[in-house]
């Protein structure tokens, strides 16, 4: 096969390669040395590592130089010398990734104007070859002529070069498109010819490949043009490199993208949000298989070995965390976040990655944590439970250690959180229980009823929690409101001289996740947002905590007629201070009597007016979700970290935090049904086969009813269905009885009606009326 028509060997050299060997080797050694990751706060001169120490092959030495001239209508040439620019001429490269430890994280929005990127000129571009238009008439020839030439000759011109793909792409060439809002490029256009590239012959697309090769290759000097992102934007989407031929390509084009300066990455991410949702996904999946065929290749063979090529993973990890941030600018996201989930992590070793993070943070070695959003809510699980285990394993053993060093006798329950409480007096009891035994909170909790016999296997701990949670969110306690348009509970506001029971929330709430006990408890998403605020407690006892930016869309999920009032004042067409008469002053009932409080320095004496009713609006909800009940929160954000002091919350976001504590809203009732325990029963008797004919017939409400009454909460553990451990047991008594549910073990007991509509019915009315029933 000659030259032109295939793709350069991976193995095969440049020409550049023959220089003297003294000074080749010194070239190569200075060119191959891979700088370390580096954090925030680092020299911006690192790059890209997964902490190997062996030498990385450059693109030179893992695709061939394309030597041949390309011959074309314009006579254009491939550069006279490809070689991948060496490391000294690079210039600055910025950090891979923000350390997730830092307490602040810097806004794309945010960079000031000294950082922006340079306007540089622009080159000139050359003619524009095709329209759209003109490709597409060329595409349908095709179909009656069969001859390729046009199409090949447009493929074989626009990917020749930076410069090349701005011709053909860019709505205008001689515009400079210097804005973060407007990319400049024709997406339709570039959509509909990589829709039609995979359609071509290959000779079509090895000559595009060999065209991207010749662009990656040639020396970049000094900061990129805005053309060159332009091109770099462009080539990202080429479908190609879902094909793990194509991988070391694209892992170089990766770490060009990787290691532009921060203020590039800010256009690439604004332009990224841009993007339709599809090839926003197509991007991101593009990358998480990038990265889970290289941790676990189907054919090893295909790839350089791993130690010449640590820095594939980061440099696609890199590039994902552009993405991440694209899709957090855009409300709604353009994809769930758990898209970003790579499955396939959860087979590495997760707790050395952990670790390596611990000890390294970001400035000598990869780790997956410093890309959290990569980690699934599972994996995350997993590293927080073996944190906390090993904390538990920890100060269980000092407690043995020194009962061994008193010449004590040791007690099997030193190893345990152990809580003695009375019905009668649950709170009281717990919070005093909690008090005195603080520093035994990161133990394995064992709960005791004063009174009762039964050891605690489990059954009794899920029963304390169930029971402490109904008594302290009741509305007669007074702790907490619950507000019906939004279904969720929030915090009163009312003052008193002792927030100690929101302390034992907090607690109760780190006690669950350290325990995996799901609780019922419906706080809106915004509380785990200031539970996060910040993820570590700060060691100044006087820095404010559980303090987060909030906005309407926070408020609506609490207080959602508050929150379209405010909303309709921010649109307000009229004057505002003439009609509404308002200042900036709110009013609160406490215990009947009508307080005011100013949302700023006398403001009971400044009208709220057009001009400066963001401020008012802004102000008002600030108040409400963190100024007015501000002790109470620290309180409960002081309890739950009590708990869950550990790095690995930093890895968390608020909707993961929510599930850990309160399980996933996702049901999938038929994986409940292959996980099922029987007792009595086996899963082929006719009353079983009834129960799940009914069930996974039910509409959504009736099956969330159902979990609830059987578990105590209509949500989903973690790990899913199969860790609810739910037991349907035979229940010998009469047909005429309801089914009745023992919550604490999660388990079902069921009469064997003969029919399916007698035990639809008595199950319907069952799990739609237990509520106030009580616990069995």
């Amino acid at each position: 096969m000659s030259e032109e028509g295939r793709v350069p060997s991976p193995a095969a050299l440049p020409a550049e390669a023959t220089a003297a060997p003294e000074e080749k080797k010194g070239k190569e050694l200075e060119r191959d040395k891979l700088p370390p990751i580096v954090s925030a706060g680092a020299s911006a001169s690192a790059g890209l590592d997964r902490g190997s120490k062996g030498q990385v092959s450059t693109f030179s030495s893992c695709v061939s130089a394309v030597s041949q001239k390309k011959e074309s209508a314009e006579n254009r040439s491939s550069p006279a010398h490809l070689v991948f620019p060496n490391i000294k001429n690079v210039r600055d490269l910025p950090p891979t990734c923000l350390d997730v430890r830092q307490k602040q994280r810097i806004s794309m929005d945010a960079l000031s104007s000294e950082m922006k990127a340079p306007v540089l000129p622009e080159p000139v571009l050359p003619v524009q070859p095709k329209t759209m238009k003109d490709f597409q008439e060329d595409v349908e020839k095709v179909k009656s002529s069969g001859d390729w030439k046009a199409v090949h000759d447009f493929y074989l011109t626009t990917f020749d070069s930076f410069p090349e793909l701005n011709a053909a792409f860019k709505k205008d060439a001689s515009a400079s498109f210097n804005t973060i809002e407007d990319s400049g490029i024709n997406t339709k256009f570039v959509n509909a010819v990589y829709d039609t590239l995979l359609n071509t012959p290959q000779d079509i697309q090895k000559t595009v490949l060999k065209g991207i090769i010749n662009s990656l290759l040639r020396e970049w000097k000094g900061p990129r043009t805005k053309d060159d992102l332009r091109a770099y934007f462009i080539l990202l989407q080429n479908p190609q490199f879902n094909n793990t031929s194509t991988y070391v390509i694209y892992a170089h084009l990766l770490r060009q993208i990787a290691t532009l300066v921060e203020a590039d990455h800010h256009f690439l991410v604004h332009w990224f949000k841009k993007l339709s949702q599809k090839r926003f996904k197509q991007l991101v999946e593009r990358l998480l298989q990038f990265i889970s065929l290289r941790l676990f290749p189907a054919k090893p063979e295909e790839f350089p070995p791993i130690a010449k090529c640590s820095w594939w993973i980061p440099s696609a990890s890199k590039v994902l965390a552009l993405l991440n941030t694209a899709n957090d600018l855009v409300h709604p996201p353009l994809i769930p976040y758990i898209d970003f989930y790579n499955s396939t992590l959860d087979h590495i070793d997760l707790m050395e990655e952990y670790h390596t993070w611990q000890s390294f943070g970001n400035s000598h070695r990869f780790s997956f944590c410093q890309y959290p959003f990569v980690i699934s809510i599972a994996a995350k699980k997993i590293i927080i439970q073996r944190d906390s285990e090993q904390q538990m394993i920890s100060i269980a053993r000092q407690s043995l250690v020194d009962k061994v060093s008193r010449r004590q006798r040791p007690d099997m329950n030193m190893l345990f959180l152990n809580m003695k409480v009375r019905r009668t007096h649950l709170v009281s009891d717990s919070l005093d229980e909690l008090t005195r035994k603080r520093a035994d909170l990161k133990k394995k909790l064992k709960v005791t009823f004063v009174g009762e016999a039964g050891l605690d296997m489990g059954g009794l701990t899920k029963e304390w929690f169930l029971l402490l949670i109904r008594q302290i969110f009741h509305p007669d306690y007074g702790m907490f409101t619950y507000h019906k348009d939004s279904y969720c509970h929030w915090f009163s506001s009312f003052k008193c001289d002792n927030y100690s029971e929101f302390r034992l929330v907090g607690i109760l709430m780190g006690l669950a996740v350290y325990n995996s006990i799901t609780l019922d408890i419906r706080f809106p998403p915004c509380c785990y947002k200031k539970l996060l605020s910040p993820p570590i407690v700060p060691s100044d006892q006087n820095t404010p905590v559980g303090i987060c930016s909030v906005t309407t869309d926070d408020l609506c999920q609490i207080m959602p007629e508050l929150a379209h009032g405010l909303s309709e004042l921010l649109s307000y067409e009229g004057n505002v201070e003439e009609d509404f008469y308002s200042t900036f002053q709110v009013f609160q009932e406490e215990f009947g009597i009508i307080k005011s409080y100013n949302l700023k320095p006398g403001g009971d004496k400044i009208p709220v007016t057009n001009q400066n009713r963001k401020e008012y609006v802004q102000l008002y909800i600030d108040f409400l979700l963190n100024k007015s009940i501000y002790k109470q929160f620290a309180a409960f954000y002081y309890g739950f970290h009590s708990v869950c002091a550990s790095n690995a919350l930093m890895l968390l976001r608020p909707e993961e935090v929510e599930i850990l504590v309160c399980g996933s809203p996702e049901l999938d009732m038929h994986a409940l049904q292959r996980s099922t325990q029987y007792d009595g029963y086996a899963k082929t008797d006719l009353t079983i086969r009834y129960f799940w004919d009914v069930v996974l017939g039910f509409p959504l409400d009736l099956q969330k009813k159902l979990l609830h009454f059987t578990t105590g909460s209509d949500r989903v553990p973690v790990g899913g269905m199969a860790d609810l451990n739910f037991k349907i047991s035979k229940n010998e008594t009469s047909t005429n009885w309801l089914p009745i549910a023992h919550t604490c073990f999660n388990q079902l007991c069921l009469p064997p009606y003969k029919s399916k509509k007698d035990l639809k019915q008595k199950l319907i009315i069952g799990i739609s009326n237990s509520e106030g029933f009580g616990l069995e």
